[in-house]
């Protein structure tokens, strides 16, 4: 049971589009390589061990703190008690790392989660040499990156890998049940044009600078605080909001970021942290040199990791925002807020006190809930029972509230997983659905021309 679930999370998720056969990995063992993993996103991929996938993992990185956080968490995967991993790290750490890596050929997937100042460069260097590309995102932070990553996929194409991003939140059951009651035209009707006041698509996020991760508190990078290295957050992960906008909206449609793409406005504001805090989270003991440019009174760092995009969507006005905050206060965590605007009803996600922090979808009719629409209702969501057994709905004041049970609730880290498994069948296949390649190019040129008009428009207070 648990196994077809996630047989059919995986094929929703990926929704439709033809997949062309190119270079197929049939037969082959993949074989993974991690590439300067400053990011604990590296290690989330190799949380769980993968059929066809070897046990050993090359790793090409600079000495020092970051690498060998990456290796105590593969090291606390593979001694855990409950379905531990036997990944075997195969380590490298000369200060030619990258060279060693292009020319040594040890392996035929590359996994990216560090250094985002760093990232697109080396995509660029892994694809030239013949290899598949997993990124974290994001994959570009600014518009010279954005140049690269669109030569990248030209080498990509050139040479006949694959470059895929990583974009968990597809997986996360609120969302994915979000964009399938939107197919729904009796209870969802059409997607609003909305307005730049009122849009019609809106997504924001909160996040935590200090958090646990597998169980320990995450000990961040002193470079995870420097945007020059990071990138600012309206860069950052709102890739997440404007690759899900794209998702839901116009699913496997492609997208040309030249004619459908219009920015609207941008603004960003930074996130004050003390010199405490940034110890606290880091283990360090002082801001770095490269911080100093960012630091106010020799105590407080000012990290611009909050941004807001407001731009329509082959015609449709959408908004996403991102903010991040030191601790989420006690008994709290991350949080997301979506609503999708339909010509009979909204579709918003809640995830606050009253839903107990945990993602909740809710249907609220435009004309309120009357009879005849419960009945459509009704008859709709046995095509969502078809796919997802055991889905149902309550009513509430403003309309219903879909009932998830708990065995569709997948933590983020387990998400990594699930954009594993797609990638390598994608792998198996030769090929990424069609829309995929140039809907990656639109979400960056969405992100990366929104930083460039905040920085003109000058910073926002908030």
């Amino acid at each position: 049971m648990r196994a077809m679930m996630f047989m059919t999370l995986l094929s929703v998720a990926a929704s439709c589009g033809s997949i062309s056969q190119r270079a197929p990995v049939k037969g082959k063992s993949i074989k993974l390589i991690t590439l300067d993993p400053g990011h604990f996103h590296a290690a989330l991929v190799q949380k769980t061990m993968y059929p066809g996938v070897d046990s050993a993992v090359q790793v090409y990185a600079p000495a020092g703190a970051d690498v060998q956080l990456h290796l105590e968490r593969i090291k606390g995967y593979n001694s855990r008690a409950e379905s531990p991993t036997a990944w075997k790290e195969e380590v490298y750490t000369g200060s030619d790392f990258m060279q060693r890596m292009l020319q040594e050929k040890k392996g035929n997937v590359v996994v990216m989660s560090g250094n985002n100042g760093k990232k697109t460069d080396y995509i660029l260097q892994a694809l030239g040499a013949g290899y598949h590309v997993l990124a974290d995102k994001p994959m570009a932070i600014d518009k010279a990156n954005f140049a690269t990553l669109q030569t990248a996929f030209a080498t990509a194409e050139k040479n006949n890998v694959l470059l895929y991003d990583i974009m968990t939140e597809r997986y996360e059951i609120s969302t994915m049940l979000q964009r399938e009651f939107s197919f729904l035209p009796a209870v969802f009707g059409e997607l609003e044009k909305g307005t730049a006041e009122n849009p019609a698509v809106t997504k924001e996020s909160v996040h935590h600078f200090f958090k646990y991760v597998s169980g320990n508190i995450l000990t961040r990078p002193p470079w995870f605080m420097d945007v020059a290295q990071e990138g600012e957050g309206i860069v950052d992960v709102t890739t997440h909001l404007v690759d899900l906008v794209q998702w839901e909206c116009f699913p496997g449609k492609t997208l040309d970021y030249q004619k459908d793409i219009e920015l609207v406005s941008a603004r960003r504001w930074a996130t004050p942290i003390s010199l405490s805090q940034f110890n606290a989270i880091t283990k360090g003991n002082g801001f770095p040199a490269y911080l100093l440019k960012d630091v106010s009174n020799d105590t407080t760092l000012k990290v611009f990791s909050n941004g807001e995009i407001n731009y329509k969507l082959r015609g449709i006005h959408a908004k996403v925002a991102v903010t991040w905050a030191y601790k989420a206060p006690e008994g709290t965590g991350d949080t997301h807020y979506s609503i999708m605007r339909g010509s009979k009803a909204a579709l918003v996600i809640r995830q606050g006190a009253e839903q107990g922090f945990k993602p909740s979808l809710y249907i609220e009719p435009n004309g309120g809930p009357t009879e005849t629409y419960a009945a459509a209702l009704q008859a709709g969501l046995i095509k969502i029972q078809a796919a997802f057994p055991g889905i149902d709905v309550k009513k509430t004041a403003a309309g219903w509230e879909v009932l998830i049970p708990e065995k569709y609730r997948e933590s983020h880290e387990t998400h990594f997983a699930r954009v594993t498994e797609k990638f390598l069948e994608y792998l198996k296949a030769g090929a990424l659905p069609s829309w995929e390649v140039p809907n990656m190019i639109a979400k960056y040129y969405t992100t990366t021309r929104a930083l460039e008009m905040a920085l003109q428009n000058g910073t926002a207070a908030k």
